[in-house]
Parts: C-alpha cells; structure tokens; sequence
C-alpha cells in the first residue's frame, strides 16, 4: 500500500467513524480507554514540557482532541492536527478555546523548529513501519532543539489487523501492531534519544495487545 492509499484509507475512515468514536470514546480522557499508567505517563510528559517554557505543543493526530484538552489544562499551548476533517469538526465543538486543523502525520502545516512538544497518541497505528522514517523525518522538521515527543501505540509482533470495511466505510484499513523495538529503532535512525521506555500488559476491556509508550528527545 503507497503512502498515498494508507492516508486516504485513514482519512476516509474515521471521517465515516468520526461520530460513534466520539459517542464511545469521548472527547477527553477516560478511565476506559487509559489506563492509570498512560495518565501517568502523559503527566510525566506534560510536566516536562512545562519545563521548556512557553512554546507550542502539537497533538498529532489528535481526533477530537482529547490528549489537546488535557495537555492544555496544564496550561500548555497545544495546538491539535488530524487527517480526518470531520475529526477536526468535532474536536473544535467539544474544545472551542483550542486550536484545530487538517494536517497528516508527514505534512504539517507548521514552521521549522516552531513546536517544543509533539504527542503521537495511537495515532501510528495506521502507518506502515516502511513509512515511518517519512513520520520521524517530519517530526525532525517542526521540532525545537531538545524538543520533546511521546509516542503511544498497540504493540505486536508487526501484525496487520485488516478492516475490508472499516467501520462501514466501504474502505479497507490496515491498523498495525508495530513491535516496540522496531520503533524505537525507526527513532534513533531518524535521530531522536529515547529518554523512557514504557511497556504494560493490555488491562482495560477493550485490549487485546501489550501497550507501549515511548518518550522521545530531538537531538
């Protein structure tokens, strides 16, 4: 799959799933669908962007900007991105005090070194590992000098679980279990210093992977 079918794929399926998305998940944190660790781990995170002082933070593939609303309740600047227009839609509905807009994980409308932050939460799991170094290789772009980054994704042994008609789309969607180690070097490549390295067994109902989160420094 080209990166052109991978994005397409993505965009048109959660423009389609947009609404039962935010009806099942929310459009902020839930103790459902996180974990106490993955708060905890997002509270490591946003502490240490407050430590940066003032810059902006992009939630990257933000949905309807549920990690945005709580990294901005820390009183970051956050500034939300996701392929899915309809995503962006809903996110500035349920979060009109933030900023919302159209952009994918390798095309960001954002300027050079212009982010000290950047959080990938889940939002890799539609990207093949081919493709990844195009992601990083954005990241590189838009992020500050000693920026930081967190990325949370299912964890796998790189298996592929096929959506022929994802979410009643009518188009097929390849979601990817990446293994840990594989991203972690997919980051190093590109780069980046892994700072922390955090694993759990899946715990909530709705797992059927191990859950991983990466906290990444820019060189």
């Amino acid at each position: 799959m080209s990166e052109a079918d991978y994005v397409d794929s993505a965009r048109i399926a959660y423009d389609h799933s947009t609404a039962q998305f935010v009806e099942v998940v929310g459009t902020g944190l839930n103790p459902q669908f996180e974990a106490p660790l993955d708060r905890a781990v997002l509270e490591v995170f946003s502490q240490q962007l407050a430590k940066c002082g003032r810059g902006l933070v992009a939630d990257i593939g933000c949905g309807p900007g549920r990690v945005a609303a709580y990294l901005a309740e820390s009183g970051l600047e956050v500034w939300g991105f996701d392929i899915s227009e309809r995503m962006i839609e809903a996110a500035r509905v349920a979060h009109p005090d933030l900023r919302f807009e159209v952009g994918s994980l390798t095309d960001l409308p954002v300027d050079d070194g212009s982010v000290v932050g950047a959080a990938y939460w889940y939002s890799i799991i539609a990207t093949p590992l081919s493709e990844l170094a195009l992601v990083w290789g954005e990241l590189d772009r838009v992020l500050a000098k000693n920026g930081r980054a967190i990325v949370a994704f299912q964890s796998g042994e790189n298996a592929v679980d096929r959506r022929p008609d994802a979410y009643g789309s009518g188009t097929e969607l390849l979601l990817y279990h990446h293994r840990v180690d594989d991203v972690i070097d997919s980051l190093t490549e590109a780069g980046f210093t892994i700072r922390a390295d955090i694993r759990r067994q899946p715990e909530l109902q709705h797992e059927t992977t191990c859950q991983a989160a990466l906290l990444v420094q820019r060189n």
